[in-house]
């Protein structure tokens, strides 16, 4: 099964995305115009509607209840979360995105804020939704804080995410294979956000925390990008020379070709809700 929403333009793309935790510079328009157009053809990759739809399940939001997308980027989650009948607030930090989201879901309310500093008042959402963004957080637990303060009593949280250490690649050099995903996750400011979820949870204070993995499957040679991005950043940071990586990413692709690509990514969906008392 294919799983995807923004995991696969990240890889090659997440240095251009605004930080959730802090002001950065925009992407150009042409880069935003390219995540947009990878986001469209990730949504509907099989499975993905599936998982989102499972996140908005764990939510249990009734008619007309408010529910923050944070990181929403194009929106695609909040028209989804609408025609559910909730009243759905996106929240994004880089500007172009926001506006590309309010030109294709123009009924709906957007926002231009940050995971630790919402423009929410307090107590005033049902609903708490955050897809594959801690990872980007310097701070993860203060986005939870946050999370925490906008959120009613009894209301509900969902993150999911990817743990960027656990990317399972077929591959005729396992040892280099390793050394790249490891390399790649260490430009991230929290690339093990995702197993720590449980514990971010209950040291915020959340009550009933549940903690699910379910695993994206990519075979398709589309997602070729997605390795050769991996195999970019490690020589960007000198973890292998460019001729390693050169051969990597040339084995990674006659794989493709042939059909004998193979990249497995878990990802991690966990749920809580605010305290009552």
């Amino acid at each position: 099964m294919l799983i995807s929403a923004s995991l696969d333009f990240m890889l090659t793309l997440s240095r251009s995305m605004a930080d959730m935790s802090s002001t950065t510079t925009s992407p150009s328009d042409d880069v935003t115009e390219s995540l947009i157009r990878l986001l469209d053809a990730a949504d509907v990759l099989p499975g993905a509607a599936e998982l989102r739809a499972h996140t908005y399940d764990l939510l249990r939001l009734g008619d007309g209840q408010p529910v923050v997308d944070v990181g929403c980027g194009s929106g695609r989650a909040v028209a989804e979360l609408a025609d559910r009948g909730a009243r759905p607030i996106g929240v994004e930090p880089d500007a172009r995105m926001l506006a590309a989201a309010r030109r294709r879901w123009q009924d709906w309310d957007f926002r231009e804020g940050f995971a630790d500093e919402l423009p929410l008042d307090d107590g005033s959402v049902a609903g708490y939704r955050v897809d594959k963004v801690f990872h980007e957080l310097a701070d993860p637990a203060a986005a939870l804080a946050e999370a925490r303060r906008v959120l009613a009593p009894g209301g509900r949280i969902v993150l999911i995410g990817q743990d960027w250490d656990t990317f399972v690649i077929d591959s005729d050099d396992p040892e280099l294979t390793r050394t790249i995903v490891h390399a790649r996750a260490d430009t991230l400011p929290s690339p093990h956000a995702a197993r720590a979820y449980r514990s971010l949870l209950l040291d915020a204070g959340f009550d009933d925390v549940t903690v699910e993995v379910r695993t994206a499957v990519f075979t398709d040679r589309r997602m070729l990008p997605m390795l050769t991005g991996l195999a970019a950043a490690a020589s960007a940071e000198g973890a292998v020379d460019r001729d390693r990586a050169e051969v990597w990413v040339a084995e990674q692709t006659r794989r493709a070709d042939s059909d004998r690509m193979f990249l497995a990514v878990p990802l991690f969906i966990a749920a809580g809700v605010s305290p009552t008392r």
